[in-house]
């Protein structure tokens, strides 16, 4: 992904917005983290084929979308420099900490990757 924002984003994100739902509305019918949910959205998550179903009969959207909803996930933004303020602030925090952060698992867990799939 090169920055660009996928088109299932721009569905989900205007049926949200039309039925005036929020992100922790969402949590409460689908049954799992907001920002989960959110990841989900901008496809950095994938769900099951349940909570697929859950979600799109929220926002009133189609069934139709379960496939695209179910498949792999897209991790990461591409090789781009953040220009979102927030986002930006972020890539910057790992600039800072990123290696540090890094030495210390390695030290505490051994020489490996670690994982953000599940981030509480």
């Amino acid at each position: 992904m090169s920055g660009e924002v996928p088109a299932i984003t721009e569905k989900l994100l205007a049926a949200k917005k039309a039925k005036g739902l929020t992100f922790t509305d969402l949590e409460a019918v689908v049954g799992r983290d907001e920002v989960w949910i959110a990841a989900v959205f901008y496809r950095q998550a994938s769900t099951s084929e349940d909570e697929a179903s859950k979600l799109l009969q929220a926002l009133d959207l189609s069934q139709d979308l379960v496939p695209e909803l179910t498949a792999s996930s897209v991790k990461g933004l591409g090789p781009i420099v953040p220009t979102d303020p927030l986002i930006y602030r972020f890539y910057e925090i790992m600039q800072v900490y990123g290696m540090p952060i890094k030495e210390i698992i390695h030290e505490k867990f051994g020489d490996g990757i670690m994982s953000a799939i599940d981030f509480t």
